[in-house]
């Protein structure tokens, strides 16, 4: 059942688009730098996460793995990653820790990209010894532990896991036994600020929003079913950038990472280098994107798959270009005005849109 639901979700993946809901990247607006002094060769995407350096703050997140099918895409996605020197991680890897005979459909990540960072990928409510033989598995350099309510009780009558009680004990848990730093990934409903204040306090080192707005797995499960039972639920889920801002204002000055908050992955509807620049000025870390890469892989390979990401590190620093802003840290300086949708919701959840609007107004 669980290799067919996989399969089922990289067939279905490449023809549905996005949404219906918005990401809000589009109500978030840059005020231009007409005089940015900086010559383009002056711009570098290095940046940092979880301590280790990244050529681009771009990570290729949890897509596939655990039947034949993915051992192809994740050996793509592994190319593009060492090629590009850039962070990824596998999909979940529940069918390896069951049947040994799909580990290799996860290996491949480490033989085509032995020395990069690679996170591996389990559920948020994974026994602690379960999770440490999946970080053993790939050598892995962080965990992503994800939470997908909205995706179990959308799945066919009998597949979901309708139990998410004890979770956060549980992720207290794996913190305190991994040998590798612990993410916390949303797969594409959005992560409040509430949530966010509750994994920080158990000691997670990141976050990843997963807001909704990109690939909707409600829509995927209902693709999957023969009735129409989750059809209202296709507008659920927190706009990624409403999600992204929740997560790093409720979060700031707290935790590790020199008391400046968590780390932050921005996903979930990810299209561009300038969707990538605005959630780094909002606050990411990095900018998450799956989906299109599964597109890429189908439609020309590996080759197609980096393309496509070479393509957003170039629209990338042409934001920065444009902005007067040589490496992407500085992002975090440039004014940003929030307006509709994403401006009312953030207004209403007490985020103060005239400082974001107004800061660094040198910069």
């Amino acid at each position: 059942m669980r290799r067919k639901r996989k399969l089922d979700h990289l067939n279905l993946v490449q023809f549905m688009d996005d949404g219906p809901v918005p990401t809000g990247f589009a109500d978030i607006h840059f005020v231009p730098n007409c005089l940015p002094e900086l010559a383009f060769t002056e711009v570098s995407t290095v940046s940092s996460f979880l301590g280790q350096s990244v050529a681009a703050p771009l990570l290729i997140n949890a897509i596939s793995g655990g039947v034949a099918e993915a051992e192809g895409l994740n050996r793509a996605l592994a190319f593009a990653a060492s090629r590009m020197g850039i962070p990824m991680a596998v999909g979940s890897m529940t069918a390896a820790l069951e049947d040994q005979s799909v580990r290799h459909t996860f290996t491949v990540v480490r033989e085509e990209n032995p020395d990069g960072f690679v996170a591996a990928n389990v559920s948020a409510g994974t026994p602690v010894e379960q999770t440490l033989e999946a970080v053993k598995m790939i050598g892995a350099d962080a965990l992503q532990l994800h939470l997908n309510a909205p995706q179990e009780a959308s799945m066919p009558a009998g597949e979901g896991d309708l139990s998410f009680r004890r979770f956060l004990e549980n992720i207290k848990a794996v913190v305190q036994a991994s040998p590798v730093p612990v993410i916390v990934k949303e797969v594409g409903f959005g992560m409040a600020g509430e949530q966010a204040r509750q994994l920080l306090a158990a000691g997670v080192a990141a976050l990843d929003t997963g807001g909704s707005g990109g690939t909707n797995f409600i829509r995927i499960e209902s693709a999957r079913r023969t009735d129409s039972g989750t059809q209202p639920f296709f507008s659920w889920g927190l706009p990624s950038a409403a999600a992204l801002v929740e997560v790093v204002e409720s979060t700031a000055g707290s935790g590790g990472n020199g008391g400046t908050g968590p780390e932050v992955v921005a996903s979930g509807g990810v299209r561009s280098g300038l969707d990538a620049a605005k959630a780094l000025a909002l606050g990411a870390s990095l900018a998450g994107v799956a989906g299109p890469l599964v597109r890429c892989y189908y439609q020309g390979g590996k080759e197609a798959v980096l393309d496509y990401l070479l393509l957003l590190q170039h629209q990338l620093r042409q934001a920065m270009f444009m902005l007067g802003v040589s490496e992407p840290a500085r992002l975090k300086c440039c004014p940003l005005v929030v307006l509709g949708q994403t401006g009312r919701w953030l207004e209403l959840r007490g985020i103060d849109l005239y400082r974001l609007a107004g800061r660094c107004k040198n910069y």
